[in-house]
Parts: C-alpha cells; structure tokens; sequence
C-alpha cells in the first residue's frame, strides 16, 4: 500500500503582510501631506522626515514578525500600523493648531507632541520585538501566572496607596509621578492578570462550569464557586473608590466576566457578572460624589457646558459640524475640545474625516479583534484560546467605552483610544497586547509537528533472503 503524501505545507502569508503595510504606509503620508497642504498651504520636509521614521520603524517590525512568528496572521500588524500612523497625524495636526494659537496670542510657542509620540511609538516596538524574542511559547506563560497576577495588582493597587502629587492627575489616582516621567501601570496590570485569570480558568474550568439549579431556563452555578468573580468584583469597586477611575474598574470586571463566560460557556455567568456590577455602579453613585458628577454631566451636559460639561458639549459640537464627509484633515477645530490629543481624539476624527471617516476607523479596528477571535478559535490549546479572547476582548471593549464616552452613549471614563491616542504607557502596553496576539496566532496557523514513523518490533520485521 502506497504511503499517504505529506501535508501541504500552509503560505506565511509575510507578502501579503508587507503589501498591506506598504498601503498603510502610503494612507498615513497622504493623510500628512494633506494636513501640512491645508494648514501652511505647503508640503514642509517634516512631512518626508515623519514618514521615512514611520517607514523604517514598522519595517523593523514586519522583518520581527517575519523572523520570529512567520506563520502568524498577516493583518494585525498593517491595521495596527494605520491607527499608529493616523494618531501621529491628527497629534502633529493638533500641535500646528496650538502652535498657530500660541502665536496668536503672544505667547511662547509648545514644542509639541508628535515627536514624542513617535519616542512612545519606538519605545512600544521594541518591547513588541522584545516579547516577541522572550516568549517563544505562549503556553509558557502559564507557569508564571501566580507570579504575573502579584506584580498585576501590585501595579494596580499603587497609585491608590501614593500621595496624590505623585498619582493623581485630573482626579484620577491612575499614575506614578516621578521627576517629570509619569506612567500609568494599570495599562500593564492589565495584560498581568489577563495571562492569570485564563490559566486559572483553564485550571478551574470543570469546577465552574457545574450547576446547582435551574431557574427559568438558565443553569446557575454552585454558591461556592461565585468566589473568583465576587473578588473581582471588589477589586474592580476598590479601583473605582480608591483611584477615582471608572474607566479601568469597568475594563477589569468586563475582561473578567467575559473570559469566565468563555471558558465555561454558562449564560448564568453573564447575567451574575452585570447583576453585580449593576449593584456596585447604584452603590458607588450613593457614596462617592466623583460617580454621581460623571452621571449628572452624562445625563445633563448643556446645564454644565461652562464647567464640568464642557468637553463632552465641545466634542458633541465637533462631530456635529464634520456631519457625514467631514471638514478635510486640517479643515476643522478639533483644538477647541480640551484633551483632544487623549481622551477625546475620537472627536477630532469625527470632525475632520466626519462620520464616513469615523465608521471605517472603527471597522479597522473590528478587523483587529475579529482576528484576534479567529485565533482564540483556531488555537490549539485551551490556554491559549482563552488569552486570545481575552485579548482580543481587551481591545474591542476599550474601543467602546472611549467610543461610547465621546459620543454620549454611556459616561466619561477617562480612558485613551488604543493606538490613536497620545500617550506612552496605553501605547506601548497595547504594542505588549498584540505582540501576544500574534505569538499565539503564529502558534495556531503553524503546521502541526508530523509524527515519527512508526517503529515495528523485530519479530514483526519483514525478513529477506539474498543469494549470494
């Protein structure tokens, strides 16, 4: 009987990595060329010296990705390097703005921020290439997961416990303050107890997933194992009472209570996980007044456009005016919002590229979970696809809740838009993000190992006469 032909090797899929890449490339030069053409009515050098450092520091990455997870999924990094690219141009945009104000009014011009982001940008890909290097199997991670989730709540536990002119910034005690550098390492703490609650799901999976009744047609778990999500719970209300951050208290219960429902696939738990958190959202409304100013300006915000109200007022103005194309990338007054550059970059989007601009942003960024989603299905082991959706999960939600914040849909939290914003500790932890996500893809699109031939045992052996 002829032996079965061996498995066509599956494409790496690097070349079409590097034509998206490529495109990416040429989308962020003309997005620039289009905002120095509109605001100096000329195309300046910094134009080519902005996109030859855009250039060489994203073919740096694809040449990692190429070396070190070549079977991983061709379209993460190219969509990531288009909102890197995007952020840098609306920054730059936004710094001629101040600059032109600052000029107007007499004053000493800013030097600025672009440049720093593109430190920020460098910074964040070497530690996505240094990931890339040290972990070379993600399960590997597991071992470590006890150890991750301690430094992961010491990171998050830090900033409550420090006096507030090292922590806090804008009422929020999210940061560490040390001689002009500050970082904000809940953006770490993150991605810590992400790699913990998939191994201890994983680990745990049977236990939770077991029923003690039926109650309308839902199976609820045993009360004794309501313990992981009822101390995440108080975690995320102890980071919302002690650090005055609504933003990161929501991330971390949604991460966790979508990952649980991953691993078990119990509905029940979905419903546990918003029973408490619509309980302890009620209970911080009573007691802090920090909640209850959020929820007034949210409901209310023409009553407070001269106070609290007034960066939600201006960000509503500004997508209102760019209307469905948009004013033209320099054609607006994004700088009229107050932290455009950060928590309200969303807004800038909406007023120069209008709405059509804003709804394929998003979809770039549904490209990038979707991906991620794909690989949490296409793993092959349980850790693994739980990380991923995790992951993946990560991205999607903060998505929402910056997207959701801007618009008006639910209230400010403070949080920056992955990618897009300016800011060096959400940049180069979500560089951290994907460059576990592609780890984990290039794990789950890489051929299987073949099996050795099977050895017969001698006295099976076929035996052969030779004439001599």
């Amino acid at each position: 009987m002829a032996a079965s032909a061996p498995a066509a090797t599956p494409p790496r899929r690097r070349g079409v990595e590097l034509g998206l890449l490529l495109f990416a490339v040429l989308l962020v030069i003309g997005a620039d060329t289009a905002v120095d053409a509109t605001l100096n009515d000329r195309v300046s050098t910094n134009v080519l010296r902005y996109g030859a450092g855009f250039v060489l520091i994203y073919a740096v990455a694809h040449l990692a990705v190429r070396r070190l997870t070549p079977y991983a999924d061709p379209v993460i990094l190219p969509a990531v390097a288009l909102l890197n690219g995007l952020g840098l141009v609306l920054i730059r945009r936004l710094d001629m703005a101040e600059a032109e104000n600052a000029r107007q009014a007499g004053r000493a011009i800013p030097a600025g921020d672009a440049a720093v982001q593109v430190v920020w940008t460098c910074i964040g890909l070497a530690l996505f290439i240094g990931v890339l290097v040290v972990v070379r199997d993600h399960r590997a991670l597991n071992r470590y997961a006890y150890t991750l989730a301690a430094a992961g709540l010491a990171f998050l536990a830090l900033p409550a416990v420090l006096p507030g002119r090292f922590s806090e910034v804008n009422g929020a005690k999210i940061w560490i303050r040390v001689a002009g550098f500050s970082i904000q390492p809940g953006e770490f703490a993150k991605l810590a107890l992400m790699v913990f609650f998939a191994s201890y799901l994983v680990a745990k999976r049977d236990v939770l997933s077991m029923a003690s009744r039926r109650v309308a047609g839902i199976d609820l778990p045993r009360g004794r194992d309501l313990g992981p999500v009822v101390v995440a719970w108080l975690l995320s209300v102890f980071v919302l009472a002690g650090e005055k951050d609504l933003g990161t208290s929501l991330l971390f219960f949604g991460i966790f209570v979508v990952m649980l429902y991953v691993a078990t696939e119990r509905t029940s738990w979905l419903l546990i996980g918003l029973s408490l958190f619509m309980a302890g959202a009620y209970l911080a409304y009573l007691k802090f007044g920090h909640v209850q100013e959020r929820v007034a300006v949210w409901l209310h915000p023409f009553d407070y456009r001269d106070r609290e109200g007034y960066q939600i007022v201006q960000s509503l103005f500004g997508l209102g005016t760019g209307g469905l194309f948009g004013r033209g990338l320099g054609g607006g007054r994004p700088d009229t919002v107050p932290f455009a550059k950060t928590d309200f970059i969303i807004a800038t989007v909406g007023e120069e590229l209008g709405l059509f601009g804003l709804v394929a942003l998003l979809v770039v960024y549904t490209l990038i979970v979707s991906r991620g989603f794909r690989t949490a299905l296409t793993v092959r082991d349980s850790f693994g696809k739980l990380l991923a959706a995790g992951l993946a999960f990560t991205l999607a939600f903060q998505v929402f809740i910056v997207v959701g914040g801007v618009t008006k849909l639910i209230p400010l939290t403070g949080l920056t838009t992955p990618f897009l914003s300016y800011g060096g500790s959400s940049l180069v932890a979500n560089f951290a993000l994907v460059a576990l996500l592609l780890r984990i893809s290039d794990a789950a699109r890489r051929p299987p190992p073949q099996p050795a031939p099977k050895q017969l045992p001698l006295a099976e052996a076929a035996t052969e006469v030779v004439k001599r």
